[in-house]
């Protein structure tokens, strides 16, 4: 970063809506091989998508919440949590890729993934942003990574710093076939009960298709013609049409019941993650 304060982030960026894209940017941090076995093979029975998803969704969404509205207090409170699921992340012998969930260098391709879903969604639903104030989302967004082990002079110092930073890493993304079937499961709500997921799964594939980036998308060899891509478009439009009209507390909810649920939890002593 060019400075060693954070950025303060302009809550006004904070949209609801890109938790559409939620299952997108998530096959963007498990597409590379180390993030994607690290969760496959983690022993952290609390942490199990199929076992506890509403509790792995609340926990991943709250870090968000925590990341770009907390105060230092509640971020390191927050580190404190995940670092203890974080210590049984490790490869054993019979991986098939070297991983340690402590690893800053892999921390911050997950934090990179974030912050492009979170700059993609808000030109998405809300307009292009003007360089200024691009660089500002930018260096704000560094909390997404040093709020755990990232170091703050290993987040790019700038927006064009970050691109070639994410051109060198996307020479490391691969999806093999059982990273790749646990992100068909999550694209398809398999996690969540046979009725949900039969009634939405086809849905969100859509939608999870059209947020990934091309290069995302054929390593996950999903089919994407013009005909989808039109149909994507015009959904995008009608939700950015709602979203410009929201009163700032409706677009960006549910971050502020997120944040208040994390303060509730600091406050009474209940497990964070």
């Amino acid at each position: 970063m060019s400075a060693t304060e954070p950025v303060p982030l302009d809550k006004k960026v904070i949209v609801g809506a890109a938790l559409m894209a939620g299952a997108a940017n998530v096959i963007m941090q498990l597409a590379r091989p180390e993030v994607g076995y690290g969760v496959i093979e983690s022993k952290v029975e609390s942490g199990q998508l199929h076992r506890h998803p509403i509790k792995r969704s609340r926990t991943t969404f709250s870090y968000l919440a925590v990341a770009l509205l907390g105060t230092p207090e509640e971020k390191a409170a927050y580190r404190k949590a995940v670092n203890r699921s974080h210590a049984q992340v490790r490869s054993g012998p019979d991986s098939p890729v070297r991983y340690d969930a402590f690893d800053p260098g892999l921390q911050l391709w997950v934090a990179a993934c974030l912050y492009r879903g979170f700059e993609d969604t808000y030109q998405a639903f809300v307009g292009p942003l003007e360089p200024a104030d691009r660089e500002r989302l930018y260096q704000a967004a560094a909390t997404l990574g040093t709020t755990l082990q990232v170091p703050p002079e290993a987040w790019p110092a700038d927006r064009e710093a970050f691109e070639d930073y994410w051109r060198g890493e996307m020479k490391q993304v691969s999806i093999d076939e059982p990273v790749r079937r646990h992100l068909l499961d999550i694209a398809d709500l398999r996690f969540l009960p046979w009725p949900v997921s039969a009634a939405f799964g086809g849905f969100n594939r859509f939608v999870t298709t059209g947020f990934l980036p091309p290069d995302f998308r054929e390593e996950m060899r999903l089919p994407w013609s013009d005909r989808d891509q039109r149909r994507f478009d015009r959904l995008v439009a009608v939700v950015r049409a709602v979203v410009r009209v929201q009163p700032p507390p409706v677009r960006r909810f549910p971050f502020d019941l997120l944040i208040w649920d994390v303060r509730r939890r600091i406050r009474t002593g209940r497990p964070l993650v």
